[in-house]
């Protein structure tokens, strides 16, 4: 590893950034479409909760999949399912059947693919990059995904502009080869130590379950991360309505405002990667989970759309310094054989509280605004913050 992860992370990196590219060009084309044609915060919903139940339910076998098996095969396995889909989405969509409960279908498919390539690619980083390195590596991947969002938005509201939504599809397809491809001459080195392959599904899970019952910061990490992704739904998901409610329903709001938070995402990539954050990382997450309620006030309260680009910037700032830290310091403090089954209960809170927040909050936008609702949501992330900041699990 010492003397070739260098070479193997700019190939594995690589294949996960073009991946994504395809990835996002896609995402951001779906909720677009829903958003525009329907203008529906149910059909929103509704389309959050395909993008994320199936994450919950795969996410449930996942980690004992990764522990258990080639991590490098799995991740291939799903960018080549969630190709397949969107290829079957596509050609449906050409043949003329434009069911928007058949997009929901992919939805969940592509979701479940996602549910097992996500916790295996933050489980296998450690396997390829050595731990003195992992904030940086980390870092750069979080930047190299960002300027993949911030680019996608500009290049799907484009291709909207001018093609059909079948054109993004194939895009997404092509990528998702090229990433595979890439990956397969990815060389990861071998766990030292593995799950018993001899051990059943329900014997792994309980192993995970019980570990994560006993380790008391990797249990308390969970428990934050439960209430912070509830609370900062609404300004994930509900903005897109927001900006065709209060400013207007042309397509280039809605992709400026996607890329102005991608843009801040590669700059608090950078930020992550060279500053490292404080000593204890926890804290650094801490902190800017309270940065991000303000800004989720702010946001609330902006006038102007300038002012509302200009604050979405900042909360993409915000977040690769919230989210970079929990992950390293799962890949510093969790032992490799059972960080596939962590990565996939911290995979399980995602995907269960933003839909469940979206359950919430999405049909109330359709009779309260959807300001009013990112300015409760935020002052609720601050009080989280604040409280979490005194758990002795996450401050030792």
């Amino acid at each position: 590893m010492k003397n070739n992860w260098k070479k193997n992370i700019v190939r594995f990196l690589s294949a996960q950034t073009i991946s994504l590219f395809g990835s996002s060009l896609v995402q951001y084309a779906i909720v677009w479409y829903v958003t525009l044609s329907t203008s529906s915060g149910l059909m929103l919903t509704i389309s959050t909760v395909c993008g994320f139940l199936p994450q919950i339910c795969i996410s449930l076998f996942a980690g004992s999949w990764i522990d258990k098996y080639d991590r490098k095969k799995l991740i291939m396995a799903s960018d080549s399912l969630i190709a397949l889909a969107t290829l079957c989405l596509a050609l449906l969509f050409i043949s003329g059947h434009k069911n928007i409960w058949v997009l929901f279908l992919v939805l969940m498919i592509r979701s479940a693919g996602a549910g097992l390539q996500t916790p295996a690619v933050n489980a296998v980083l450690p396997q390829i990059v050595p731990q003195e390195n992992l904030m940086k590596v980390n870092g750069i991947m979080s930047t190299c995904n960002s300027i993949m969002m911030f680019l996608s938005p500009a290049v799907s509201g484009a291709i909207l502009s001018i093609f059909s939504l079948e054109v993004t599809l194939f895009i997404d397809v092509i990528t998702a080869v090229i990433g595979v491809s890439l990956t397969y001459g990815v060389r990861i080195q071998k766990l030292t130590e593995k799950v018993n392959k001899d051990q059943t599904m329900i014997q792994t899970m309980k192993e995970g379950f019980q570990f994560i019952k006993t380790n008391k910061f990797v249990l308390n990490l969970l428990i934050f991360q439960m209430v912070s992704m509830f609370m900062i739904s609404p300004s994930a998901f509900l903005t897109p309505l927001m900006i065709a409610r209060r400013f207007g329903d042309e397509v280039w709001r809605l992709t400026a405002s996607e890329m102005t938070y991608s843009l801040g995402m590669v700059m608090g990539g950078i930020l992550i990667s060279t500053w490292g954050g404080f000593k204890n990382r926890l804290n650094t997450a801490l902190v800017a989970g309270t940065i991000y309620g303000v800004l989720m006030i702010t946001l609330g309260l902006s006038p102007w759309f300038v002012l509302y680009l200009v604050c979405n910037v900042l909360i993409g700032v915000i977040s690769p310094c919230y989210n970079t830290p929990i992950t390293v310091s799962i890949q510093e403090r969790v032992e490799p054989s059972m960080q596939g089954r962590v990565f996939s209960f911290m995979q399980i809170t995602t995907s269960c509280m933003l839909p469940i927040g979206m359950m919430v909050y999405g049909p109330l936008s359709d009779y309260i605004p959807v300001e009013f609702i990112l300015i409760f949501a935020g002052i609720l992330v601050i009080v989280s913050a604040s409280v979490f900041h005194f758990s002795k699990a996450l401050r030792n």
